[in-house]
C-alpha cells in the first residue's frame, strides 16, 4: 500500500478535527480504472472534501503520469486480494477520526473493501468503469428480470461473457459480484444524455439509486493548453486540415500480432487518408518502471512503410504514450479507430469524434453495440463473430474511407457532434452537474 496519511496531523493542519465526512477512493490497479477515479477524486476535492486515494506506490505514480505497468493476469489478481487487510486497517483509522467515512471503490475491488460494512460510520458506493449499457446487460444476467422492448432484444443478441473474458477473469468478477451483496448503490462514468434510458432501467434492475456523474474526463481542452503541448505529434497535427486525420489507438492492454499490424499498416496506407497511429504494446506485468511496456519500435512494420508515409506526409506513428484526450480534441481529428474501452468511448463522445470500432476483449464488444447500433456514432471494423480472423487491409481501407470521406461518415460526425454538445452542457450546468451535486449532498447529509 502507499504510505498512509497521519490523519491526526492532517486534521490539525487543516483545522478539521471535527470534520464531518472523509472520502476514501479504492481504485482497481489498471490504467483504464485508475484514471476515472483519479478524476473523480479531483472533482470531489473541489467540494472542499478530504479525499484519500488508495493504491500501491507504483500504481499511484502510474496514475499521476498516466502510464501503467500491469496486466490483470495470474498473480496480479492474487496481489490485489492481499490489499484487504491494509485497506481495512486504514478505514478503521479514518473511521476513528471522522463522523462518517464514505468508501468509493472500483467494482473490481469489492472483495477487498467488504470489511467496511463492519466499521462504524462507514458506507460504500460502487464505481463502475464500464458503460451503463454494459452494466445493465450484466445485471440482467444476474437478476433475470425482464427488460422492455427494444432494449431486451438488443441485449439478448450480445455475446456471452465466456466469449469476451477468460475463465480466470470470470471467476474474479464473480467473486467481486458476490461481495457486493451488502450494497447496490452505483456510480457511473456516464450521463443521462448518453445513456439515460439505461440508467433508469438499471435502477429498476438493482432496486437502488444509480448516479450518472460523468464524463469524469475534462470535456473541454483550452486553446492555451493545446498550444502549449510539448508532444511532437501536435506540430504535425497543426498542419492538417479540419477533420482530415483518423486517430488509431487500441489502449494499454492490447498487443496486435505482427500479421495484424501489417494488415493495419497497408489498410491505412491504401485508404489515402491521413492518420496518427499509436503503435505500442500492452503494458507489462510487474516492476516499478512506469515505462516498462512493449515498445512499438519492437514491431516489424512493412518494409519501407514508415519512410513512405513520412515522405508523403500522410501519417504520424507514435511508439510511446500519447495524450489521447488532447489529440481527440484537436480540430484535425475526424475519426477514432479504437478498441472501444469505455474510457476511450466516452472521451471520443466528449470531443465529438465518430468511431471505428475494433473490440478485442472484456466489455469492448458490448460497448461496440452501444456505439454502433444504439447511439449510431460509429461503424464496425472488427466483426466480433469473426474475431479469430485477421482484419484484412481491404476491410480497414474501406472502413477508414467510409468514416472519413463518405456521406455516412458525415452523418456519424454530425450525430456525435450534437451528442458532444449536449454532454458538455450537462457537465457544465446540466444533468451531470446536478447528479454530482446530488451525490455530494447525499454523502454529506
Amino acid at each position: 500500500m502507499a504510505d498512509l496519511f497521519d490523519l491526526k496531523k492532517h486534521n490539525q493542519m487543516n483545522n478539521e478535527e471535527t470534520y464531518q465526512v472523509a472520502i476514501v477512493i479504492v481504485p482497481y490497479l489498471e490504467q483504464g480504472h485508475l484514471n476515472p477515479l483519479l478524476n473523480l477524486s479531483r472533482i470531489l476535492s473541489s467540494y472542499k472534501l478530504p479525499v484519500f486515494f488508495l493504491g500501491t506506490s507504483t500504481s499511484n505514480r502510474q496514475a499521476k503520469f498516466r502510464l501503467s505497468v500491469m496486466e490483470k493476469i495470474g498473480s496480479f489478481f492474487t496481489s490485489i486480494l492481499l490489499l484487504r487487510e491494509p485497506i481495512r486497517e486504514f478505514l478503521q483509522e479514518v473511521s476513528s477520526t471522522y463522523r462518517r467515512t464514505v468508501v468509493i471503490n472500483d467494482s473490481g475491488m469489492s472483495w477487498v473493501v467488504q470489511d467496511a460494512v463492519s466499521i462504524p460510520n462507514t458506507e460504500c458506493y460502487c464505481f463502475h468503469t464500464i458503460s451503463v449499457f454494459t452494466a445493465l446487460s450484466f445485471a440482467c444476467e444476474t437478476t433475470k428480470k425482464l427488460l422492455p422492448s427494444p432494449v431486451a432484444e438488443i441485449i439478448a443478441e450480445l455475446p456471452p461473457r465466456e466469449n469476451t473474458f477468460d475463465s480466470e477473469t470470470i471467476e474474479y468478477i464473480k467473486m467481486q459480484r458476490e461481495s457486493r451483496n451488502f450494497y447496490s448503490v452505483g456510480l457511473h462514468n456516464s450521463c443521462k444524455e448518453i445513456e439515460g434510458v439505461f440508467i433508469d432501467l438499471l435502477e429498476v434492475q438493482r432496486e437502488n439509486k444509480q448516479w450518472a456523474i460523468g464524463p469524469l474526463n475534462p470535456v473541454k481542452i483550452s486553446k492555451k493548453k493545446s498550444s502549449e503541448q510539448t508532444h511532437e505529434c501536435f506540430s504535425w497535427l497543426n498542419k492538417q486540415d479540419l477533420n482530415s486525420v483518423i486517430y488509431v489507438s487500441f489502449g494499454s492492454t492490447t498487443t496486435l500480432s505482427k500479421e495484424q499490424i501489417n494488415e493495419l499498416a497497408f489498410g491505412l496506407e491504401q485508404s489515402e487518408q491521413k492518420f496518427i497511429w499509436v503503435l505500442r504494446g500492452a503494458d507489462k506485468k510487474g516492476g516499478d518502471n512506469i515505462e516498462n511496456v512493449e515498445r512499438g519500435s519492437n514491431f516489424d512494420l512493412p518494409e519501407g512503410f514508415e519512410e513512405r508515409i513520412r515522405d508523403k506526409g500522410v501519417g504520424f506513428i507514435e511508439k510511446n504514450w500519447s495524450p489521447q484526450l488532447e489529440i481527440l480534441a484537436h480540430g484535425s481529428i475526424g475519426g477514432f479507430m479504437s478498441h472501444c474501452g469505455w474510457n476511450s468511448c466516452i472521451e471520443s463522445i466528449s470531443m465529438g469524434v465518430p468511431m471505428a470500432a475494433w473490440p478485442i476483449h472484456s466489455d469492448q464488444p458490448r460497448n461496440t453495440v452501444l456505439i454502433t447500433k444504439v447511439l449510431k456514432i460509429g461503424i464496425i471494423v472488427r466483426d466480433w463473430e469473426n474475431r479469430d480472423e485477421l482484419v484484412s487491409a481491404a476491410k480497414i481501407e474501406n472502413v477508414v474511407r467510409n468514416l472519413m470521406g463518405s456521406a455516412e461518415g458525415e452523418e456519424l460526425r454530425r450525430r456525435v457532434t450534437e451528442l458532444s454538445s449536449a454532454v458538455k452542457k450537462s457537465v457544465m450546468n446540466g444533468a451531470s452537474r446536478k447528479e454530482m451535486d446530488s451525490f455530494v449532498a447525499h454523502i454529506t447529509r
